[in-house]
């Protein structure tokens, strides 16, 4: 069971990371990025000297799946990730050493049998100098630990979607092996490369990264309201609605005030919801 105090208190070691061109190229690879080999647009992250895309600090720097060490008092079996945003303070260079600091900043007690949630932010530092790349927030729902007596805390409300039909959309093909790649961006959880334990945990096969769904969409929110400038992205938060299947076809609809959703096109279910992109 969650011992509130401990877990707020819990210490996440700093995580000191040097990157370069070919972990540039690999964390594009890992999201999706090169599928046509052909687009000067996609070549830039993964070709010859590429570019950093902009949602790489949510991996660089990253502490791994510390919700699973049993101290955490969590059942790291039922944990889904809910929530994720990302502020970019500074663009990445092309390479160099980062620090990563991650802190636990909330825990919700929702009750006994509807769970809780739990906050973690990391901030993205230069090894060297300390200046700040990028702040992420991770909120995690941990479905099997609500009524540890906990503060109940204020729900924040979702962004309101707009009523009307999207002003832009697009779509990319995941591939069936894409969360065997993203795993070593540094996210360890088996549910995303374990049959037994995603069936252990109510899915029927291993499901995608958040992040990589998140990535997906900052791709398609990157080519669409930043007309293809990577670098005009300035923020993205969302929410994870469904869980995504490797392999599926996602398509982002998005709006001119920086809305965005994210649908499973097969299955016409909304993976991502209440989007939205800052964009400068």
């Amino acid at each position: 069971m969650i011992d509130y105090e401990k877990l707020m208190a819990y210490e996440i070691p700093d995580v000191r990371q040097s990157y370069g061109a070919r972990e540039v190229a690999f964390y594009g690879l890992s999201i999706g990025i090169g599928q046509d080999p052909m687009d000067a647009n996609q070549l830039r992250h993964v070709g010859a000297a590429p570019e950093v895309f902009p949602t790489m600090p949510l991996v660089l720097g990253h502490p791994g799946f510390w919700l699973g060490n049993p101290a955490t008092g969590v059942d790291a079996s039922r944990l889904v990730h809910g929530e994720q945003s990302l502020v970019i303070s500074a663009p990445l260079p092309p390479e160099g050493s980062v620090i990563g600091r991650t802190r636990v900043t909330r825990i919700v007690d929702k009750g006994l049998g509807k769970g809780a949630l739990l906050d973690a932010d990391k901030e993205l530092v230069d090894a060297q100098t300390g200046g700040l790349y990028a702040t992420t927030r991770m909120t995690v729902f941990l479905r099997g630990d609500g009524g540890f007596g906990g503060p109940s805390g204020i729900a924040q409300r979702p962004r309101a979607m707009p009523e009307r039909a999207p002003d832009l959309c697009h779509e990319q093909s995941t591939r069936p092996e894409q969360a065997l790649w993203y795993r070593w961006n540094g996210d360890g959880n088996p549910l995303h490369f374990d049959p037994a334990v995603a069936k252990a945990s109510g899915f029927e096969r291993p499901i995608m990264h958040g992040l990589c769904s998140f990535a997906i969409a900052a791709q398609a929110v990157v080519a669409g309201l930043c007309g293809a400038r990577p670098d005009r992205l300035r923020a993205l938060k969302a929410r994870f609605t469904a869980a995504v299947v490797p392999g599926e076809r996602l398509r982002t609809e998005m709006w001119h005030d920086g809305s965005f959703r994210t649908v499973a096109v097969e299955r016409g279910v909304m993976v991502i919801g209440n989007g939205y992109a800052e964009v400068g």
